[in-house]
């Protein structure tokens, strides 16, 4: 008897199945893994940015985290367009594609779609997303067995600043326990996600390493600015005095001088003077400390989402519009797919192995935004396509307009010259399609075609009429040659004005010029017999409803 294998993760460590069972990374009171954070942003300047920086390229990344913890609450931009890149993937639509045909994958495919329908999904997904910023994220899956089966319960979101990398690759991840020991990460339990804006280490590839500087830099202007504001944004007071005015009244005076500009009101003795002198030019001396603000916002537009059009309205410009919304869905579709990788890799294969004990027909997660296709320019492109005669399947016309096939209750709307599928709409055609009721119906159009031809198919049906045609060819495919080379030289005729003509307007005067003297006595003979032929089939079609 051979021993069961062990399941392994992706880094060869094996699956202990009662530790999936535990909360391994909850935050502790007084341990490494405390949810009180620091606040490195404080007075940051560019030599402590560059020691926390050098910090975590050599494998700590602890104030880096909270410094891009910081940074998404204190830059109202960067935490606008951060979000909206993390939620424009987060609530993409998710399908499940089975591993392939056997009845097992289908089961196994049922089984994920069933746990994608949870509300809490989107908040988990913008959490494992937290990786755009920092660079990379952890999340503990929580597996339930309630009801004898393996399944996902919950994703918890999980401080990165609880983790760090092996010392050998700063690549393979550790968690910390409660004593600050590095260990390895248990077998299935976590969503190890990286979303890199860069190639090399997870530590070096989070676009907060660069957001962190703009921020930085933005702060110094905006401190500037405030500083500017409330220096010059409001009037220079001079108090005057006169001569032989005591040291008392000028303490007076410059006391009242002082607490004007809060209190907007002041005592002076009649023979002092306040005057308020207003500040020249101050728009013109603040609008470089705007501009610097701006631009360091688009920076990290460009940084986050790839352009700027969506997030700063600038009208007309080179390469606004259409070219920036599209720079933007190149991004998030990379998101998506990465997204979908790192799902499949860590919960569901995890998942399908801890529950059937394969992989063989293992589903895969696809993320992305449904193709939107112009079905204006499909009805126009097939349209005359089936009128030549192409096979179209029905249904596959209905699933492109997102409409179902009509119940046996259901009122159809149907053009009246086109009636729906199965005679719906057409008394004519009630009762079935054979050939009894082509010879009922000369002139449905689902059993005969129109015009003289239907009225000749009821002709042949009945037997009520006999053309003394040749025997070979029966009175349609007669009528048809004898009309054919009246119709070739009519067309002759139009092509030639059509290829003369320089207009439509002339064109169409040159038709009206033509035909009066197009001879139309070849055509005469052809619809007096097409008319005979549709009489005679009426009259057949008569006495078969008076026999009946």
């Amino acid at each position: 008897m051979t021993n069961k294998p062990h399941l392994l993760d992706r880094w060869g460590n094996p699956v202990r199945r009662a530790v999936l069972r535990d909360e391994v990374a909850a935050p502790t009171i007084g341990g490494v893994r405390s949810p009180i954070s620091g606040y490195p942003a404080d007075g940051l300047n560019p030599q402590r940015l560059a020691s926390i920086l050098r910090e975590a390229d050599a494998g700590d990344p602890l104030r880096y985290l909270e410094l891009a913890e910081a940074i998404e609450e204190r830059d109202a931009h960067y935490l606008g367009v951060l979000g909206t890149r993390k939620r424009s993937v987060s609530q993409l639509d998710i399908t499940v594609e089975p591993g392939d045909d056997s009845a097992l994958a289908q089961d196994m495919a049922k089984r994920v779609r069933h746990w994608l329908k949870r509300d809490e999904l989107t908040d988990e997904l913008f959490d494992i997303l937290d990786a755009i910023g920092k660079g990379y994220s952890f999340t503990e899956i929580m597996w339930e067995t309630s009801q004898g089966q393996w399944q996902p319960a919950r994703l918890e979101w999980r401080d990165p600043r609880w983790f760090r990398f092996a010392r050998h690759d700063l690549a393979s991840p550790l968690m910390l326990d409660p004593n600050g020991h590095e260990l390895p990460l248990p077998a299935f339990k976590f969503i190890f996600a990286t979303m890199k804006a860069k190639s090399g280490l997870p530590l070096r590839a989070g676009i907060a390493r660069v957001a962190a500087w703009s921020w930085m830099f933005k702060a110094f202007t905006q401190r500037d600015w405030a500083i500017f504001t409330q220096t010059y944004g409001q009037p220079l007071r001079i108090g005057k005095y006169g001569p032989g005015t005591s040291e008392e009244d000028r303490a007076k005076l410059f006391r009242a001088v002082s607490n004007i500009a809060g209190d907007c009101a002041a005592i002076v003795p009649e023979s002092m003077m306040i005057e308020f002198v207003e500040t020249a030019n101050l728009g013109s001396s603040t609008d470089h400390y705007e501009r610097r603000s701006d631009w360091l916002d688009k920076q990290t537009s460009k940084l986050v989402l790839g352009q700027t059009a969506t997030t700063d309205a600038v009208t007309g410009g080179l390469g606004s519009g259409k070219e920036h919304r599209e720079v933007q869905q190149d991004i998030e579709r990379a998101d998506a797919r990465a997204l979908a990788a790192i799902l499949n890799r860590d919960l569901v294969q995890p998942w399908m192995q801890l529950e059937f004990g394969t992989l063989q027909g293992c589903p895969r997660l696809v993320l992305a935004r449904p193709d939107e296709e112009d079905l204006s320019a499909f009805s126009s492109a097939i349209s005359p396509l089936i009128a030549q005669g192409l096979r179209v399947k029905e249904a596959e016309v209905l699933a492109k307009f997102g409409l179902s096939e009509p119940g046996e209750g259901d009122r159809i709307i149907a053009n009246p010259a086109q009636p729906g599928p199965s005679g719906v709409g057409n008394p004519a055609t009630k009762g079935g399609n054979g050939d009894g009721s082509a010879v009922k119906y000369p002139f449905n159009t689902l059993n005969a075609r129109s015009g003289p031809e239907g009225a000749l198919q009821a002709e042949r049906a009945s037997a009520a009429l006999s053309a003394p045609r040749a025997p070979e060819l029966d009175l349609a495919d007669q009528l048809e040659a004898d009309a054919a080379p009246a119709v070739g030289r009519m067309l002759d005729r139009i092509e030639a004005m059509l290829n003369a003509s320089g207009s439509f307007e002339e064109f169409a005067e040159m038709l009206r010029a033509g035909y009066p003297d197009l001879d139309e006595a070849e055509f005469a003979e052809v619809l007096a017999q097409a008319m005979l032929a549709a009489h005679a089939g009426g009259r057949a079609a008569v006495e078969d409803e008076a026999n009946d």
